[in-house]
């Protein structure tokens, strides 16, 4: 015999259903900005989970930090929404721009532009391929002597360097990266 069940009791079964088959990070977003408020929505944007870990783009690096300081109980608020308890939140600036955005900024920047670029008029000796290793070390090393002649040095570390990289960083760009 069937047993005839009401509609309020289906209704039920199906929503339960559906939350049950949201995906957590789709629940998440949804809540997100009530979670958060308004003022802390504006500069960030949840990105995914991974591993039941929330990884979130911020503005800034302060935000980013200060939101660390504060992500358990933001971790508190966020679970009490979502089916699967996150374990941690992790802020950072990488991800808040919009990828296409910097991709077109990318393709507008023409060579000449680079602190590095010394120009077209450095001619490239014969490029004929050699078999020995030692020939082929002394052609490479006559074309690095053909190519910083004339160069102004590295105040650290007395290499040619390209005129824009001492313009930029006022030492070469191996010397300039060691700083940071």
């Amino acid at each position: 015999m069937m047993s005839f069940k009401s509609i309020n009791d289906i209704l039920d079964v199906l929503g339960k259903q559906a939350k049950w088959q949201e995906q957590p990070f789709q629940r998440l977003v949804k809540c997100w900005a009530e979670v958060v408020g308004p003022v802390v929505a504006a500069h960030t944007r949840p990105l995914s989970i991974q591993r039941d870990v929330l990884w979130v783009a911020t503005s800034s690096a302060a935000w980013a930090q200060n939101l660390t300081f504060g992500r358990q109980s933001l971790l508190l608020k966020l679970n009490k929404n979502l089916p699967t308890a996150l374990v941690d939140i992790r802020f950072s600036t990488a991800g808040w721009q919009n990828p296409s955005v910097e991709t077109k900024q990318q393709q507008t920047v023409s060579p000449d532009e680079h602190p590095s670029y010394l120009g077209d008029e450095i001619s490239c000796p014969d490029v004929t391929p050699t078999k020995d290793a030692n020939a082929a070390f002394g052609h490479w090393a006559k074309i690095m002597r053909s190519r910083s002649h004339g160069l102004p040095l590295c105040p650290q570390c007395q290499s040619p360097t390209p005129p824009g990289e001492l313009q930029r960083w006022e030492v070469c760009s191996v010397c300039a990266a060691k700083q940071f």
